[in-house]
């Protein structure tokens, strides 16, 4: 009698003695080992699996596939090449019995599929003691104040209102504040160099030049 197994993503017709190479098992050397993946038994065909079918088999050894070789080679200006070697690993197995029904109740270990080996069953954990109280928290720490933000920079005492000048506004007036411009005086003594750095500096773009400041500057200063 033969039977159709599936193992490891792929289908086997073994019967009773049989040796084959299978994707590796978790199993070590001599263990006995039963396939629950039965497609067919003699002229029962499953639907898709014969129900209480099983194929016993002994683990003969751990073995390494033949070695194939990957090699990839990428054409281009700074092409590229790789080379690699795979020995995939396959499980060695001899079938032992062809089990037609009540595979489910003979307690051989199940063929399963992994780079692993079964452990052996673990004894039974005492009972977890009780649960201890959890600590208390600690009081949060507080919270550290924040930094206050930094007030915008107003006029100073006796400092001119530049707003006074074509074209400034608020805005403008803070910036020229935060430059250290605060009278009319300095405005009206600006040279050309002054009055370059002061566009580049605020980003003016040629406003002082345009809006004629200097000459605005000199007439507000005079009071």
């Amino acid at each position: 009698m033969f039977a159709v197994i599936k193992t490891g993503g792929k289908q086997y017709k073994v019967a009773s003695g049989d040796v084959l190479r299978v994707e590796k098992l978790a199993a070590n050397a001599g263990d006995k080992i039963q396939f629950n993946e039965i497609l067919m038994v003699g002229s029962t065909v499953g639907a898709p699996l014969v129900a209480g079918a099983g194929v016993q088999a002994e683990v003969i050894d751990q073995i390494k596939g033949e070695k194939t070789i990957n090699f990839v080679k990428r054409r281009r200006k700074h092409g590229s090449q790789r080379k690699k070697g795979h020995r995939q690993q396959l499980t060695l197995v001899r079938i032992a019995e062809i089990l037609e029904k009540g595979a489910d109740k003979s307690g051989v270990m199940a063929a399963v599929s992994g780079a692993g080996v079964v452990a052996t069953p673990a004894p039974a954990a005492a009972k977890p003691a009780a649960k201890k109280a959890a600590p208390k928290k600690a009081d949060p720490a507080p919270k550290a104040d924040k930094p206050k933000a930094k007030a915008a920079p107003s006029a100073a005492a006796g400092a001119d209102d530049l707003k006074a000048l074509s074209g400034v506004g608020p805005a403008l007036e803070k910036k020229l504040l935060a430059a250290g411009v605060t009278t009319f005086a300095q405005i009206a003594a600006w040279t050309e160099d002054d009055v370059a750095a002061m566009d580049e500096k605020l980003s003016f773009k040629g406003r002082i030049e345009r809006e004629g400041w200097i000459a605005q500057a000199a007439e507000l200063a005079k009071g």
